[in-house]
């Protein structure tokens, strides 16, 4: 008897510059039990799933590594992504990095860049940018890696690609500290050093804002509860866009001083409002809370 058509499984397309983690994410998304194809040229993306799809669901979820030491063959990259989102649920990764960060890379692994040529670093660099400026500006996601060690990259990476149920979007709220600089990655900053700094507090300045008493002397404050009023009414819109533009991540960072007292209390407030928001799982990270 012959059998019916299997069920395409999710696919995502890993990309970026060179230097900024594709082996980092492959390794990740493999201890997450992806299929991951490293260095597959653009046209045999196709090819592979229809392969791999004969497996009958024994590889719900393929991960292809492209990048340009496919040299010619990467400019089909744009098309046959354009093509697998017909009928596959496909999202394309974009990696990224500052140019300083890429270089210092780069010389500390002793390798010239794949497109530098008779050039520098920064030649080949910056002729990788304008190659993958359509790809980068198209991209479902876009992690910039420039302040990740491989140890964070990998955790960011488990972060977004883990098993996620029937969330069409992953929502990060992210307390930090301004002292430590914003987030890379951050789609929407939130400033919380209008309320009082509980730092100031004598008996709240060694506790955080998971604690009870620093977490309700920041929702007392004036202002502080209309804020988040308004501010979870506002992302709502927001997140529903963000389904019907199938950007499957976002990142809101809420920030203090210091990220341990106003931020993460407002932060875990936040996750507790919007955790209903339909289609979409809510992630809390604090980034700063163990610094001194």
């Amino acid at each position: 008897m012959a059998e019916g058509p299997q069920q395409a499984g999710e696919v995502l397309v890993v990309t970026g510059m060179s230097g900024a983690g594709r082996s980092t994410v492959a390794n990740a998304l493999e201890d997450l039990d992806w299929y991951v194809v490293d260095n597959l040229p653009p046209q045999m993306l196709t090819p592979l799933l229809d392969i791999t799809e004969r497996a009958g669901g024994a590889l719900p979820r393929v991960a292809a590594i492209v990048d340009v030491r496919g040299r010619g063959l990467f400019t089909e990259l744009p098309r046959e992504i354009r093509s697998l989102r017909d009928g596959r649920q496909t999202r394309t990764v974009f990696l990224d990095a500052t140019d300083g960060v890429l270089v210092r890379r780069f010389e500390a692994v002793r390798r010239p860049h794949p497109l530098q040529g008779d050039g520098t670093i920064i030649d080949g660099i910056r002729r990788e940018r304008e190659r993958l400026a359509v790809i980068r500006e198209n991209a479902d996601i876009v992690i910039d890696t420039s302040t990740y060690n491989v140890h964070e990259l990998a955790s960011h990476v488990y972060d977004l690609f883990s098993a996620q149920g029937s969330a069409r979007h992953t929502l990060t709220i992210m307390s930090f500290g301004f002292k430590y600089g914003l987030p890379p990655d951050a789609d929407i900053v939130a400033d919380m050093r209008f309320l009082p700094n509980p730092y100031w507090v004598e008996e709240l300045r060694s506790l955080t804002g998971e604690d009870t008493a620093v977490r309700d002397f920041v929702l007392s404050q004036e202002g502080a509860r209309a804020f988040l009023d308004s501010y979870s009414a506002a992302l709502s819109p927001v997140l529903a866009g963000y389904q019907r533009e199938n950007k499957r991540h976002s990142v809101v960072a809420v920030g203090c001083t210091g990220g341990k007292h106003r931020s993460v209390a407002v932060a875990q407030e936040l996750a507790r409002l919007l955790g209903d928001t339909p289609g979409v799982a809510i992630r809390v990270k604090h980034r700063d809370l163990g610094r001194e």
